[in-house]
C-alpha cells in the first residue's frame, strides 16, 4: 500500500456518524400573492414582467417590445409560427447575432428573481448568456417563494446543465459605474402565463 492508499484508507475509517439535517420549516415562505412579489422583486434588478394571458399574448407583446426583424430564436413549440426555432444540430457559434431568445423557465423564485433552467429548456447553454435580449416565459403556478423551497423542487434532478439567471446581465465594478450587458444579455423579461 503507497503513501496516497493509506491516507485515503485512514480517511475512510475516520468518517464522522451520519447525523440528521436541521428541519428546514422556518425558512419556508407565504405561497399567497406570489406573481406580485416576484414581479416586484424582478422589476427592482431591471427586469420587466408582463402578466399574460396565453403565448398568443407573448407574440404580441415581443412584437411590441422588440425588434422583430432582428434574429428571434425559441426553444417553445407554441412560438414556432412566428419566430426561428431553435436547433440542436446548429453550431453554438451561430447564435452570435440572436436578438432575443424566447425559453420556457422550470420556475422562477419570488425572493430574488432568479429563474431556474436547465440545458433542456435553454436549448444549448449558451443561448441565454450570447443574446442581446432574454425572455422567459413561465405559469404562475411555477412561481417559488423562496429559494428553500427552490432547491427542494431541484432536488437531485437529472440534467446536465441548470442555472438561476436573476435578470439582466450587469456589472459596476470599475469606477461603481453601472453597466447592463457587460457579460450577458441587455435586458431581460418574463412573460407570466396566468
Amino acid at each position: 500500500m503507497n503513501s496516497r492508499e493509506k491516507i485515503l484508507d485512514a480517511v475512510l475509517k475516520n468518517q464522522p456518524s451520519l447525523s440528521p439535517l436541521p428541519s428546514m420549516d422556518g425558512f419556508k415562505g407565504e405561497y399567497r400573492g406570489l406573481v406580485e412579489k416576484y414581479a416586484d422583486t424582478f422589476r427592482g434588478i431591471g427586469g420587466k414582467v408582463f402578466l399574460v394571458d396565453d403565448m398568443n399574448a407573448v407574440k404580441t407583446l415581443v412584437s411590441e417590445q422588440y425588434d422583430v426583424s432582428k434574429r428571434i430564436v425559441t426553444t417553445l413549440t407554441g412560438l414556432s409560427n412566428s419566430f426561428e426555432m431553435y436547433s440542436a444540430e446548429a453550431d453554438p457559434h451561430s447564435f452570435e447575432d440572436v436578438e432575443l431568445a424566447l425559453i420556457e423557465a422550470h420556475f422562477v423564485v419570488a425572493e430574488n428573481g432568479a429563474t431556474w433552467l436547465t440545458e433542456e429548456r435553454m436549448g444549448h447553454r449558451i443561448l441565454p448568456y450570447i443574446c442581446q435580449h432574454l425572455a422567459v416565459v413561465v405559469k404562475a403556478e411555477n412561481i417559488l417563494p423562496t429559494l428553500h423551497e427552490a432547491y427542494t423542487e431541484i432536488g437531485e434532478g437529472q440534467y446536465g446543465f441548470g442555472a438561476f439567471i436573476s435578470g439582466p446581465s450587469k456589472t459596476a465594478d470599475i469606477e461603481q459605474a453601472l453597466v447592463m450587458g457587460a457579460h450577458g444579455p441587455i435586458s431581460m423579461t418574463v412573460f407570466i402565463i396566468q
